[in-house]
């Protein structure tokens, strides 16, 4: 009796798929009527059903200063210089800082700007094998980079550019900072590629 038991146990464990639906203890609790995300709501006038935020609320992580949340000056003119130095106090210091930047930029940036932020990572060179050379980033090394502002890198890896997608939702506002800040070590650390020449001109006879 134990043996049939025991075979008869053993055939309902066998993980066979079943067409029955799912048990649902309180179906309307599942079926409740709701929105989903980008969907066109009736009740609103805008028929948004994402709602803005109310004017003047601030969430309670975010920087109200433009030059720590956006890169920028505060009259919006241009990118702040330098990493704002209460983004390096609360970080640690500048070492800390950088030792993050690492960490996040290993994780994040690599994959496309590879290690020394050449523009020749994993990601770089499958592309460029498929055909999509376009797809290529800029090395960090060559003058313009080396040249821009601080506010500006951070503002591009908050929004993206071109074919990188904006990190503001992944990475938050100090490993961003942070990231810059390992950035200008890598710049550092390689030689300053040399300035581009400009054509010879044509010998017109």
């Amino acid at each position: 009796m134990g043996a049939i038991a025991l075979a008869g146990l053993s055939a309902g464990c066998r993980g066979q798929s079943s067409k029955e639906s799912p048990v649902f203890g309180i179906r309307n609790m599942y079926d409740q009527p709701k929105y989903q995300v980008q969907e066109e709501s009736n009740f609103f006038s805008d028929h948004r059903t994402m709602r803005p935020l109310v004017e003047g609320v601030i969430a309670h992580d975010e920087d109200v200063d433009l030059g720590v949340s956006q890169g920028r000056l505060d009259d919006q003119t241009g990118y702040v210089l330098e990493t704002p130095k209460e983004v390096v106090a609360r970080v640690g210091g500048v070492e800390a800082l950088q030792a993050r930047g690492k960490a996040r930029y290993n994780i994040y940036c690599a994959p496309c700007h590879d290690m020394a932020g050449g523009g020749q990572g994993m990601v770089t060179k499958h592309a460029q094998a498929t055909g999509a050379a376009a797809f290529a980033p800029p090395t960090f090394h060559q003058d313009r980079l080396r040249h821009a502002p601080d506010g500006q890198i951070f503002a591009t890896i908050t929004n993206g550019k071109n074919n990188m997608p904006p990190y503001a939702m992944q990475i938050p506002v100090n490993d961003r900072w942070a990231i810059v800040s390992y950035v200008r070590v890598l710049q550092l650390a390689q030689p300053k590629l040399p300035e581009e020449k400009a054509p010879a001109p044509e010998n017109k006879k």
